[in-house]
C-alpha cells in the first residue's frame, strides 16, 4: 500500500480530494459531454506533508485552475460532489464494452483477438530484466565528485521514484486490471507490475548505496511524508487511483504520469550520462526509461481503442495540471542552475514531452514547446554501448519476439 491513504476493508486507498483542474467527481457528473478549461497559470507552492488521514496538515479550501494543489478538504470538489469513493471491486460502470465484451468467456489466452495488445506484451517480455544486473561499483567514486546541489537534485529524483512505481502498481492492481478484462491487456499489466517492482527495487537500492547517512536515507525512502515536492506529485496520482472520473479521464491521468512526471526525473539521470557519471545510476535509468516508454505507449493504444476519446479541453486539464505539477517539482529539487541544466530549460523540456504525449493520445500540441537539449534526443536512439563491457538498454531476451518461423534451425538458410 503506498503511503498518503490508509487501507480500508477492500485493501484500498482511502477516497483522495479531487482535483482542482478538472475535479474527477465533476468529471464523472459531466460524462463524455462536457468541456474542460486549459487550465493554466503558475506551479504551486509545496504543500504539507501527508497526515495518517491522507490529509494535507492544516489546508483548507480549494485552489486555482492550473495547479496541482488540490488536496484540501471535502468542501473543495464543489456543490453538490463528493469525494472519490475509491477502487472498486469489479470494472467501473463507465468502461466501455470494448474492454469487457469477450471476459466472460476468454480464461483461456489462446486465440490472441487483439494482436497489437498481444505484441505490447511479447515486447515487455522480451525487455526483462533484474536489479542485479546493474553495477553500482564504480558510481561511489562518481558520487564524490558531485557538489552539494548536484547530489540535492539527484536524491530527490530518486526519493520520488522510489515511491512513484509503488503507486503505478496500486493504481493496476485495484483499478486498471479490473477495468480491463481483455486477457492481452492483463497478460501486459502482469508483467508490467512485475516489473515496476523490479524499478521499485532498483531506486531503492541506489538511495541505500549512495545515502550513507541513516536519517537521511530514512527521509527519502519515506519522502511521500517528508519531502513536499516529492508529496505533491504522489497526490496527485494517488487522488486518480481513488477518483471515480471516468476511466479514458484515469487512463489520461496516469498516460500523464508514465510520461510527463517521469519526463524531468529521467532526464536529470541522463543529463549524468552525459557527462559521463555514475554508469550504474544512468544504466538503469536507461532500462527504466524504455520501460516506462512502453508503459505510456500501451495507455496511448488502449485510448485509441475508445469509442468516444474525451474532449480535447479536458484532456489538456489533466495534461497542464500534470505540467504545473512536474514544473513545481523541478524548481524545488533544482534550486540553484547547473552545468548545462536549469530550472527553465527543464520545465521547457517537459512542455515538450507532454505535447508529444497530447500527440501519442491523438491531439493537437499544446505548448509548443522545442526541445532544449540536444542529448536528449538520445533516449529515442539505439543504445551504442560496448555489449562487452556492460548490456546495452536496448537488449532482448532471444526469441521472445518476433514469429515461430524466424526461430527454426535450418540447414539450407542464406548466410
Amino acid at each position: 500500500m503506498v503511503s498518503g491513504g490508509r487501507p480500508d476493508g477492500a485493501g484500498r486507498a482511502s477516497p483522495m480530494v479531487s482535483s482542482p483542474l478538472t475535479p474527477p467527481a465533476a468529471v464523472a457528473r459531466r460524462g463524455r459531454g462536457g468541456g474542460g478549461g486549459g487550465g493554466g497559470g503558475s506551479p504551486p507552492p509545496p504543500l504539507a506533508p501527508l497526515n495518517g488521514s491522507g490529509r494535507r496538515a492544516g489546508a483548507a479550501g480549494g485552489s486555482e485552475s492550473g495547479s496541482c494543489d488540490w488536496a484540501s478538504s471535502d468542501e473543495s470538489v464543489g456543490e453538490g460532489g463528493a469525494a472519490p469513493s475509491g477502487s472498486p471491486s469489479m470494472a467501473s460502470s463507465d468502461v466501455p464494452a470494448v474492454f469487457r465484451a469477450e471476459a466472460a468467456s476468454r480464461y483461456a489466452l489462446f486465440p490472441i483477438r487483439h494482436q497489437a495488445l498481444w505484441d505490447m506484451y511479447k515486447k515487455h517480455q522480451a525487455s526483462f530484466w533484474t536489479v542485479e544486473e546493474v553495477d553500482l561499483s564504480g558510481d561511489l567514486r562518481d558520487w564524490e565528485k558531485l557538489d552539494a546541489g548536484e547530489r540535492h537534485f539527484i536524491t530527490h529524483v530518486l526519493a520520488f521514484f522510489a515511491a512513484s512505481d509503488g503507486i503505478v502498481l496500486e493504481n493496476l492492481l485495484t483499478r486498471f486490471a479490473a477495468d480491463v478484462e481483455l486477457p492481452e491487456a492483463r497478460a501486459f499489466y502482469a508483467f508490467q507490475g512485475a516489473m515496476e517492482n523490479v524499478h521499485s527495487e532498483t531506486y531503492a537500492l541506489l538511495i541505500d548505496t549512495y545515502v550513507k547517512e541513516p536519517a537521511e536515507r530514512t527521509r527519502l525512502l519515506s519522502a511521500i511524508d517528508t519531502v513536499p515536492c516529492v508529496a505533491r506529485k504522489a497526490s496527485w496520482a494517488v487522488r486518480w487511483i481513488a477518483s471515480d472520473a471516468p476511466f479514458a479521464a484515469r487512463l489520461v491521468a496516469f498516460a500523464a504520469v508514465e510520461g510527463v512526471f517521469f519526463s524531468g526525473s529521467f532526464c536529470a539521470l541522463f543529463w549524468l550520462r552525459k557527462r559521463g557519471l555514475m554508469p550504474g545510476l544512468t544504466f538503469s535509468n536507461e532500462l527504466i526509461a524504455r520501460d516506462e516508454g512502453l508503459h505510456c505507449d500501451f495507455a496511448c493504444l488502449l485510448y485509441a481503442m475508445l469509442p468516444e476519446p474525451l474532449p480535447r479541453a479536458e484532456v489538456v486539464a489533466i495534461v497542464r495540471d500534470a505540467v504545473a505539477c512536474e514544473q513545481a517539482f523541478v524548481c524545488d529539487a533544482l534550486p540553484v542552475g547547473l552545468i548545462g541544466m536549469n530550472t527553465a530549460l527543464m520545465s521547457t523540456y517537459i512542455e515538450f514531452v507532454a505535447d508529444r504525449l497530447l500527440q501519442a493520445l491523438g491531439y493537437a500540441k499544446e505548448f509548443g514547446a522545442t526541445n532544449p537539449f540536444e542529448w536528449m534526443e538520445l533516449i529515442s536512439m539505439q543504445g551504442k554501448t560496448n555489449f562487452f563491457e556492460k548490456r546495452v538498454g536496448e537488449y532482448q531476451k532471444a526469441g521472445v519476439t518476433g514469429d515461430r518461423a524466424d526461430h527454426v534451425f535450418t540447414l539450407d538458410a542464406d548466410f
